[in-house]
């Protein structure tokens, strides 16, 4: 029996039975599971991270983790995307302009931070692991996709952006060049790297609209 399993059963017997007070504990474990798996990826990488391994520094059996997460790749996603889930919060202060700056600020402190390591493993490893990839899109990138495209939308109710504007192409030219740099290092990742964007790209967009106004 693994130890985490003798140990319920100890806190069951000392409560009569019952479940000690606190929060559950499969909600425990369910933690214990995503910050053992940011761990060991800094210390390993994808490739030679196992299941196993993680299960053991989290003090839980294979079966727990397995109960959430199909695959290496789910897990993995899900460990990086819960750990940056508040920070990257698209904000609503009324301005689209910096809504976007102020998230796009917020990717690259992520980005620079330890956990740079943890999404430079991901997309590495994605180029070779179609699974994987498809689960840092899945479970990182389609939610805060789906967040910016509200964002977005709120700008153009406020007639900050045209109506009718191409929302993935102009997402992708806002943060394509942040992934480039933190990829290639040709140039410096820094805050002011995100004002400069937002107000290149968004400026263009403005352009753009009363260009094929004057028409």
């Amino acid at each position: 029996m693994a130890q985490s399993e003798q140990r319920r059963n100890l806190e069951r017997n000392r409560n009569g039975g019952k479940r000690a007070p606190g929060r559950p504990r499969s909600e425990e474990s369910r933690q214990a599971i995503l910050r053992s798996t940011l761990k060991l990826l800094k210390e390993t990488g994808f490739p030679q991270l196992s299941i196993e391994a993680i299960a053991a520094d989290a003090d839980v059996g294979k079966a727990t983790v397995y109960r959430w997460w199909p695959t290496k790749a789910a897990l993995v996603a899900d460990a990086f995307s819960a750990s940056a889930d508040q920070e990257l919060r698209f904000p609503n202060t009324g301005s689209v302009h910096k809504d976007m700056s102020l998230q796009m600020r917020q990717l690259i402190r992520v980005f620079r931070s330890q956990r740079g390591k943890v999404v430079a493993a991901l997309l590495g490893g994605g180029q070779s692991d179609p699974e994987l990839i498809a689960a840092f899109r899945e479970r990182f990138l389609w939610p805060r996709r789906q967040q910016a495209y509200h964002t977005l939308q709120r700008g153009i109710d406020r007639g900050e952006l045209p109506a009718g504007i191409d929302m993935d192409l102009t997402l992708d030219s806002l943060y394509g060049p942040i992934y480039m740099r933190f990829l290639i290092r040709h140039d410096e990742l820094n805050e002011s790297f995100a004002d400069a964007l937002c107000g290149l790209v968004l400026h263009g967009v403005e352009v753009s609209r009363s260009l094929q106004s004057a028409r």
